[in-house]
């Protein structure tokens, strides 16, 4: 039986989205249909929606999600009506070379789930789902390896976020940088994901953690998230960096914006012989320029950050514990609770470097 729910939709890349009706079909063999309590808005939406990262279009937009299962197909086992599930907008095939050499976030076919319609809106129009999921809409139907059991003890809103920006932020410090107790740490870019790596890099027991930002309204944020510094981005941020880090820089700078420009200031921050991870997601017109001396001389680690290098069905109940002992703060990484309608203006502070984690929460739409 197909359902008529509420979504964003994005007609095409560059044009403004708009709330409309979808139709959804019933879940077909392997499927699920959830019911969405929350979505975070992520920076990659925003990408999406601008034609940064490509999408077929139309589309609902919206990957970092949580809900309840309503509804499954035939051939679904691992999860049933009622249960709380988050939403895995990269799910593994478990089957491909890169999932059989453990490293299931580089999976060839994680991204599939984007091409496919899966929905119409109501003059019969085809739908495709951000990113594979589609989570700016009341109900989504997904594969059945596309959510993940949440577990007990967690409020199910703020558990949206566990399906991007802490998976992303937490796991690029515990999983691609395998940050060390005692390493320093600076982090570039304190939006959602920047916010988690923070509490990554405070969870692995780095110090000094040094935060930084262009807009310094963050500043009391990072620091009750988990940074021991802050500084805001000048001419003189990697003279900062080095003073606060014995005058070396950074063992470990977090690129988390998604601009060349950022990642060329995680680089200069970085000690010798230090390790630079890209978290962010950029265009792939935004060259970055790196000469041959500079490489050889610093003889640092510059390296690329998919989804956090994790596994959600083996890292979301491990993020789920610290969250239930304290150790990871969700709430405080919200600061806008929104409707539906108001993603456009989520938007806009992310252009604006305002804010951290917009949340749709569905009981307010």
């Amino acid at each position: 039986m197909t359902t008529t729910v509420q979504a964003v939709v994005l007609p095409k890349a560059g044009t403004p989205p708009h709330i409309g009706e979808l139709l959804l079909p019933a879940p077909g063999p392997g499927e699920v249909r959830v019911r969405l309590a929350a979505a975070g808005v992520c920076h990659s939406d925003l990408s999406l929606a601008n034609g940064t990262l490509p999408q077929p279009a139309p589309a609902v937009l919206g990957h970092e999600g949580a809900g309840t299962v309503v509804e499954v197909g035939p051939e679904v086992s691992g999860v049933a009506p009622g249960q709380r599930v988050i939403l895995n907008w990269a799910p593994a095939c478990r089957a491909c070379w890169f999932c059989r050499h453990d490293e299931p976030y580089l999976c060839e076919h994680a991204l599939d789930g984007g091409r496919r319609s899966y929905a119409t809106l109501s003059d019969g129009t085809p739908v495709h789902p951000g990113l594979g999921v589609g989570t700016f809409a009341e109900e989504t139907v997904v594969p059945e390896n596309a959510v993940v059991p949440l577990p007990d003890g967690i409020p199910l809103h703020t558990a949206a976020l566990l399906g991007c920006a802490v998976l992303t932020g937490v796991g690029a410090v515990a999983n691609s940088a395998r940050v060390r107790p005692g390493e320093s740490v600076a982090v570039v870019g304190l939006g959602g994901v920047g916010l988690a790596v923070l509490q990554g890099a405070r969870l692995a027991g780095a110090g000094p953690i040094i935060a930084v930002d262009v807009s310094e309204a963050k500043k009391d944020l990072a620091l009750e998230l988990g940074a021991t510094h802050f500084v805001p981005v000048t001419d003189d941020l990697g003279t900062e960096v080095r003073a606060l880090t014995e005058g070396r820089g950074a063992d470990h700078a977090f690129e988390v914006v998604g601009s060349s420009a950022a990642i060329r200031s995680a680089w200069s921050v970085t000690r010798r012989g230090g390790t630079t991870t890209v978290v962010g997601a950029g265009a792939k017109d935004d060259l970055l320029h790196l000469s041959a001396l500079e490489i050889f001389h610093f003889a640092r680690t510059l390296r690329g950050c998919v989804y956090g290098s994790c596994d959600p069905e083996r890292d979301v109940p491990v993020l789920a514990g610290h969250v239930r002992d304290g150790a990871i703060d969700l709430g405080t990484m919200v600061t806008d609770e929104i409707t539906l309608g108001e993603v456009p203006d989520a938007f806009q502070r992310m252009l604006e470097g305002r804010g951290a984690r917009s949340l749709i929460r569905f009981d307010r739409s």
